[in-house]
């Protein structure tokens, strides 16, 4: 069976090699030069499942409005482009009720807790090293925060969750680079979620998809598409391509592609931005920096260590252009790093990015039939494509294969959507 896979970020190359594991002839359609050069390109790269949570959440929409004109705010709009998204907000703001939220988190964190058993599992079987280290903390400065934390702290205990709160010395042993000047009151830490090289990961699993037989076609632009016994692709050299079956991984540009077969997701970019600095060198050895990652949870901004790199990630932005950085979010990535590990980036040397998030307005991902005769769907996880991207992987290839889901699909399919 001949199956074509329309983008190679992570969960596109993901995909891939699940299907090609299964046995499946795999074609992969890439825009770009090389996988994971879009919103997989430089992602914070916190793997933690515990913490993977729709962005529609009650009072999210009060604490955007609050926040939108301060010079630290986490959400921003992105001018006028903003308009062209009111009817995703007003989804989204629907999905802010209290049980929808809680329906949808529960859904996200058990395809979460799969997707992070299926990558240990790919990381022991095909022995790969993707900078990897374990650990997660949320720093809480301020008593307010820790109880703002305390309904996410009851869902933890209710998913089995292994957590601990502990107190600002323990983070400092915990971390033992973060600067001891700055007011932190706690600290949610999360043992078994960490951090890798999302980037890295996806070129190592590209080479073992390759290995299996999967074949890459990259700078081809897919234009449109035709459903079908024997669905087709169209790229953009005119020429078209027929297949047993399509899979759309492409992110945002999956829009366009599924209007030309008549259908609509309500799938917007929300822009993130981060830093990736050298860690600074102290009479030859390294700043000691993080060991792995946190989470400022007043910015919500992440800090994570890759090799000996350090990366800042967060922001979102609601109707920016991808091809122009705004200087405000930098400045508050710059702000927590100085916070909490003043002096240990090279900031010459430091690289600037910014990724679209192809995000629907409730949280999960769509997983599993289009709606459309052989067009399926991997599409729309947000801020969560690293954490979620193989187990959506794993329950796409199985479903193609006509084999039973390895785990609920209720929450996950398009059907929720129409």
């Amino acid at each position: 069976m001949r199956v074509a896979i329309v983008g190679a970020g992570i969960v596109g190359v993901t995909t891939a090699y699940e299907l090609a594991a299964l046995g499946f002839e795999v074609t992969v359609f890439e825009r770009r030069g090389s996988v994971a050069a879009e919103g997989s390109y430089a992602n914070a790269g916190v793997v933690a499942p515990g913490y993977v949570t729709p962005w529609a959440a009650p009072g999210m929409p009060w604490t955007v409005l609050s926040q939108l004109l301060s010079r630290h705010a986490p959400v921003r709009l992105g001018g006028f482009g903003a308009l062209a998204q009111l009817p995703w907000l007003w989804r989204w703001w629907r999905a802010c009720r209290p049980q929808v939220h809680q329906a949808n988190r529960v859904v996200m964190q058990r395809l979460a807790h799969f997707s992070r058993e299926r990558l240990l599992e790919l990381t022991r079987t095909l022995r790969l090293d993707y900078e990897q280290m374990p650990g997660f903390m949320v720093l809480l400065r301020t008593q307010r925060e820790l109880a703002l934390a305390q309904r996410g702290l009851a869902l933890l205990r209710e998913l089995g969750v292994t957590h601990d709160v502990v107190d600002a010395a323990r983070c400092r042993v915990i971390e033992p680079g973060l600067n001891p000047d700055t007011p932190l009151l706690a600290a949610i830490h999360l043992p078994h979620d960490g951090v890798g090289n999302c980037r890295h990961f996806a070129h190592l699993l590209k080479a073992e998809a390759q290995r299996l037989g999967a074949r890459f076609r990259f700078d081809a632009d897919v234009r449109a598409m035709a459903p079908g016994p024997a669905p087709e692709l169209v790229t953009g050299d005119g020429q078209r391509h027929a297949f047993d079956a399509v899979v759309v991984c492409a992110g945002v540009q999956a829009n366009a592609l599924l209007a030309s077969i008549g259908i609509k997701l309500p799938l917007a970019p929300v822009h993130g931005y981060s830093v990736t600095a050298p860690l600074r060198h102290i009479d030859g050895h390294p700043h000691l920096g993080p060991r792995a990652a946190l989470m400022d949870e007043k910015y919500k901004v992440a800090i994570t260590r890759l090799g000996q790199r350090i990366r800042v990630a967060g922001g979102a932005e609601i109707g920016g252009r991808l091809d122009r950085l705004d200087p405000a979010p930098l400045r508050t990535l710059y702000r927590v790093l100085d916070d909490w590990f003043p002096g240990a980036a090279l900031r010459r040397e430091a690289q600037h990015w910014k990724g679209a998030r192809p995000m629907l307005p409730d949280g999960p991902p769509v997983l599993g039939e289009s709606g459309a005769s052989g067009i399926w769907l991997n599409l729309g996880h947000g801020s969560s494509g690293w954490a979620l991207a193989c187990g959506s992987a794993r329950v796409l290839a199985e479903r193609v294969a006509g084999r039973e889901a390895p785990l609920d699909l209720t929450g996950l399919t398009a059907a929720r959507l129409r």
